[in-house]
């Protein structure tokens, strides 16, 4: 499906025509001082969830019936760097996605999924560095001092 694009003024001018093109798909609404909007209609995007609750649903029990090295072999060629992770770590991969794709999926929310691919994706790379890997899985040698309280995100932003 074409996104068409039209300006915020455009939005502001002709709300109707706009609504008219949003009938026929989504429609990008250009910013010059903010992110651009993606405005679509409500019921292609329930039509989506529904679709990728169902899809993970199903991924989730087919993966659930194969062996996890099976399963392992399958997400590797869509994420080859699990290649470089330990074979215990994969198998903790495979449960973490299954679980971070379920609940991305039924929340709408796929922030969820892409933080744990992410955070997956940073840990082969430190097994992909045989001296980084070295340096964060060995002992201190000396006290670094106090661990500073953690910062709420959210409070920053009020």
């Amino acid at each position: 499906m074409d996104v068409k694009e039209v300006q915020w003024s455009e939005l502001q001018r002709d709300p109707k025509s706009v609504a008219a093109l949003a009938d026929a798909g989504d429609v990008r609404v250009r910013r010059r001082d903010g992110a651009d909007l993606l405005l679509t209609r409500e019921d292609r995007i329930a039509t989506s969830g529904e679709g990728a609750i169902a899809t993970v649903r199903a991924l989730r029990n087919l993966l659930a019936h194969v062996p996890v090295e099976t399963a392992a072999a399958a997400l590797s060629e869509e994420f080859p760097w699990l290649g470089l992770l330990p074979a215990d770590a994969v198998a903790q991969f495979v449960a973490e996605f299954i679980k971070a794709a379920r609940i991305s999926a039924e929340l709408g929310q796929w922030s969820v999924l892409a933080e744990m691919l992410r955070g997956w994706k940073s840990t082969a790379m430190v097994y992909a560095d045989p001296d980084l890997l070295r340096q964060l899985s060995g002992p201190l040698d000396k006290d670094l001092g106090p661990v500073p309280a953690p910062v709420d995100g959210d409070a920053d932003a009020r």
